[in-house]
């Protein structure tokens, strides 16, 4: 099965708990129905991409990176490569990279969906269709930083830094996955 379809079965699987969550799926659906080439980051109309909220071994404490690009605290993730034979594997595989730990675990099922601007590695304004995974690390795990970081770190759910606030619904959706 090809990513392009894997991802469109992850999707088609998938129930929302909301409604706005169920619009965006619909309309993830879409643009997947649209065209071939929207897991790969060359599709200049938008591309999915891959995010792991990833807690820690306990749900108190997401690690969050230092984006250089966008120069704010987000959780990880990013592109899907033609390695990558599910959204799945390519939540988990960005991850292990962006955090530089072993033994994580993710769930098969997405949490969050968000669509939202940006320019990437194309240099041109484009759309990233973001699907969003709970990743857990094993208890002990301590981050690495990798070059795609400016900086890494724990932080406590209830004391994540200034600017986050948008990662406020997301956060909330992957710690009640847990239970």
């Amino acid at each position: 099965m090809t990513l392009h379809a894997s991802a469109v079965s992850t999707l088609s699987e998938w129930t929302p708990s909301t409604p706005s969550q169920e619009a965006l799926r619909q309309a993830f659906l879409g643009f997947l129905a649209s065209r071939s080439d929207t897991c790969q980051r060359a599709c200049e109309a938008g591309h999915l991409t891959a995010s792991a909220v990833l807690l820690d071994s306990t749900g108190a404490q997401v690690l969050l990176t230092l984006h250089p690009r966008v120069g704010r605290w987000l959780q990880l993730g990013g592109h899907c490569e033609p390695s990558d034979g599910s959204l799945v594997d390519a939540a988990l595989r960005e991850a292990t990279e962006e955090s530089g730990m072993t033994g994580l675990t993710i769930s098969e099922t997405p949490v969050h969906l968000d669509v939202h601007p940006v320019t990437c590695s194309l240099g041109v304004p484009t759309r990233h269709f973001d699907v969003r995974y709970v990743v857990q690390a094993p208890p002990g795990a301590q981050p690495v930083r990798s070059d795609e970081s400016d900086d890494l770190r724990w932080w406590p759910l209830d004391a994540l830094p200034e600017g986050t606030e948008d990662l406020t619904e997301l956060l909330q959706v992957a710690v009640s996955s847990l239970r």
